[in-house]
């Protein structure tokens, strides 16, 4: 029995496959970034962590909003490339990620 959850799920990451009545549509690149967090020594694995999980929901999000803009169904993420980023005057720092996907039909 499929459950609406199964039925509802639009992105699909790395080893993970759309099913196989999907037809290739395109591919393209989005970008997504975190929220920013205070930058400490002391709590780095922490606001990691943090950052990780808010830059990944955002961009499981950005790729919905692109699979319907588009026209397309499914959204399979091959590549991803996540960098650190901070801004010392204010002494915070964030992820900022770019993600290649195929949009399928």
């Amino acid at each position: 029995m499929i459950t609406t959850a199964d039925t509802a799920r639009i992105v699909y990451w790395h080893r993970e496959l759309p099913p196989l009545s999907a037809d290739v549509f395109g591919e393209d690149i989005i970008e997504a970034t975190s929220g920013r967090v205070p930058t400490t020594l002391s709590r780095r694995d922490a606001a990691w962590a943090t950052c990780y999980a808010d830059l990944m929901e955002r961009a499981r999000l950005r790729l919905e909003q692109e699979v319907v803009r588009r026209g397309g169904r499914y959204a399979h993420v091959r590549d991803e490339a996540i960098a650190s980023r901070h801004d010392d005057a204010i002494g915070e720092s964030w992820l900022y990620g770019r993600f290649r996907y195929t949009l399928y039909r």
